[in-house]
């Protein structure tokens, strides 16, 4: 299995707009950062995880094959905000696109064109599946486990990804997880965790809750995204942290 992260950061890109602060005005290219999303395959199976607004951008230096699933996590605009975008990779079939209840309304407020009655030519062909945490399925070889954490007082999904050997458990958006899900995560080898800040913040980790919650999952490794301008620079940061926990960065390749 071989996980892509497409971006790695937070809803509004590093740089940020009109910001001159440290991290904005860095030269090093680990510190540019497009809004979250990443690419799971095997040699026969293609996933998507998240779709947004920057998917066009950052899909073009990527083969151009068949997406056989796209994972969404949440309904906010900066993990679905693309979805029209995935138009030309309808030549191949129907896009298979997997939300909970709450993702799917949204989708179908976002592209009510896409899920009229009569479309008019053009538009992405989306199959639109339901799915609730705990309840897994499966995608060509990949194994997908949805679970539930908290994005301040909106439940949200991650997800965990298994096919043959290879172990994945993806989380973005999260301050808070029960107890109870842990069990969901148990044993799991690589952890990919959102890590916004250093300074607290209402509805994402800070780098330090990331690396504790890191711990307390005990994966082999672990890679940090969803991360804003206030991080500080990549380089910086990673001399900081654990080197079995690590800032991720765009079009990184994690070969599990």
């Amino acid at each position: 299995m071989r996980l892509t992260f497409l971006g790695t950061g937070t809803s509004c890109g590093v740089p940020t707009i009109g910001c001159r602060c440290y991290t904005c005005t860095s030269t090093d290219p680990h510190d540019k950062r497009l809004r979250c999303s990443a690419l799971v395959e095997t040699a026969e199976t293609r996933l998507l995880i998240d779709c947004g607004p920057d998917f066009r951008q950052q899909i073009m230096n990527q083969p151009f094959r068949r997406i056989d699933g796209i994972l969404i996590t949440h309904a906010h605009y900066d993990h679905m905000g693309g979805m029209d975008d995935i138009r030309p990779y309808c030549q191949f079939g129907e896009i298979n696109v997997y939300a909970d209840p709450l993702a799917c309304q949204g989708m179908l407020q976002m592209l009510p064109y896409c899920f009229a009655e009569h479309r008019y030519p053009g538009v992405p062909a989306i199959q639109l599946h339901e799915i609730r945490p705990h309840e897994p399925f499966r995608i060509g070889d990949i194994h997908i486990m949805p679970f539930q954490v908290m994005h301040h007082d909106l439940p949200i999904l991650g997800y965990r990804l298994t096919s043959d050997d290879a172990d994945l458990t993806y989380i973005t958006d999260m301050k808070t997880i029960d107890p109870a899900e842990l069990d969901y995560l148990s044993g799991t080898r690589m952890l990919v965790v959102n890590a916004l800040r250093q300074k607290p913040h209402h509805s994402h980790q800070t780098v330090s809750e990331a690396v504790d919650f890191a711990h307390l999952v005990g994966a082999s490794q672990t890679w940090l995204i969803h991360s804003s301008h206030d991080i500080g620079r990549h380089a910086e940061v990673n001399a900081q942290l654990p080197s079995d926990i690590q800032l991720a960065y765009d079009g990184q390749v994690i070969e599990l």
